[in-house]
């Protein structure tokens, strides 16, 4: 099998899971408990909290809380900016049209409860600029909401200038880092981020864990209630394993940064020149200034949703530009932004590299994805 589709999720690493098997099975208790079995758990809840906030160069562990993933994250920063935005009576929030669906459809629920929302349309590269959120700007906004990085195209946006701008013009800033967590640098304080989600299964850590960074002094608002957990701010009994398997792939994605980015740009690079190579086919998103592992590429008159099926018969894992919706294929709101078409859109292929992934594999892709390309073209199924 040849694994091309990292933005959806990610092998776990040997050393997530080496440290949710030490979770399991030697600090299996409860985190809130006084003994010591409870208080083994505790400790490495404690060491993945000092972990995270090292790796984001956050000012303190206790900005970090633990939560179920990127969706929860970005949930809760989405109605903390809210609730202290409307406690200042301020209720404008700003964001854009290709944010993941936990964001805009979260903002869909603050506009019923009266807020007035702003989302701000890419270029055709898929990026916005600083003066379009200057423009924005609002004296009464409270909250502006822009991802690090796209999860279909890949482009990374000006995250220094962004919040900048917002810490300038009083606005709390939050991004969707769940792609970005792992595979960019990050660093909270110098680009001046108010709250950060990040999900640990995008960088070689389990599913249902992520964390929610929370610059100090900003009242974070609960969205789950019951016990004290997460110092109040997140109920529920930690999952313990899960926390400890995201730290340790959160810390070997760091010291391995450099190499990896390496690695994924020349891959990146083969893929893109092999796939280019095919009449009618167009790269979607910044091409520079986009994640090290991400190839977006439309195959004019080529329906992606059957391409697919003809890739995974060659044990070849990738995703496409749409999603099945209650029957119906629908085209992705992130390629509409961009100006491509409905067919366009469903015409186009997501690839997602890995320093794990070699260039064999890209050669051996690229060649079964110029065949089926043709096969389709010609009518062959």
């Amino acid at each position: 099998m040849i694994y091309l589709d990292n933005a959806a999720t990610t092998r776990p690493c040997p050393a997530a899971l080496d440290a949710m098997r030490t979770a399991l099975e030697d600090a299996w208790g409860n985190p809130s408990a006084l003994y010591r079995p409870g208080q083994q758990a505790r400790k490495l809840v404690e060491d993945a909290r000092r972990t995270v906030a090292r790796v984001l160069h956050a000012a303190r562990p206790a900005e970090i809380t633990f939560t179920s993933g990127g969706t929860e994250s970005d949930v809760q920063a989405l109605y903390t900016g809210a609730a202290l935005g409307a406690a200042a009576g301020k209720r404008h929030i700003i964001s854009t049209q290709i944010e993941h669906h936990a964001v805009l459809h979260t903002l869909q629920a603050l506009q019923a409860q009266g807020f007035t929302v702003t989302l701000l349309p890419p270029s055709a590269a898929g990026l916005i600029t600083p003066q379009q959120l200057a423009d924005a700007l609002q004296p009464d906004t409270c909250l502006v909401s822009i991802m690090f990085a796209n999860n279909e195209i890949g482009t990374v946006q000006p995250i220094a200038e962004l919040g900048a701008l917002c810490r300038e013009r009083g606005a709390l800033f939050h991004t969707d880092a769940v792609q970005a967590a792992g595979h960019l640098a990050i660093d909270v304080q110098a680009t001046n981020i108010d709250l950060l989600s990040l999900s640990g299964h995008k960088f070689h850590g389990p599913k249902g864990a992520g964390a929610l960074y929370t610059r100090r002094g900003i009242a974070l608002q609960n969205v789950l209630y019951g016990g004290g957990q997460e110092r109040g701010h997140r109920a529920g009994t930690e999952n313990v394993p899960a926390i400890a398997g995201l730290a340790a792939a959160l810390a070997q994605a760091d010291a391995n940064l450099p190499a990896n980015t390496a690695c994924c740009l020349d891959l990146r690079q083969r893929l893109t020149e092999q796939l280019l190579a095919i009449p009618g086919t167009h790269l979607n998103g910044d091409a520079a200034q986009r994640l090290p592992g991400n190839v977006n590429i439309t195959f004019d008159g080529v329906e992606a949703e059957t391409l697919l099926l003809l890739l995974d018969e060659a044990k070849i894992c990738a995703s496409a530009g749409s999603a099945c919706s209650a029957g119906a294929v629908e085209p992705s709101h992130v390629l509409l932004a961009l100006g491509l078409t409905p067919a366009q859109a469903k015409s186009t292929l997501r690839l997602t590299l890995d320093a794990a992934n070699t260039a064999e594999e890209i050669d051996t892709a690229a060649a079964v994805i110029t065949a089926c390309v043709q096969r389709l073209r010609d009518g062959v199924r």
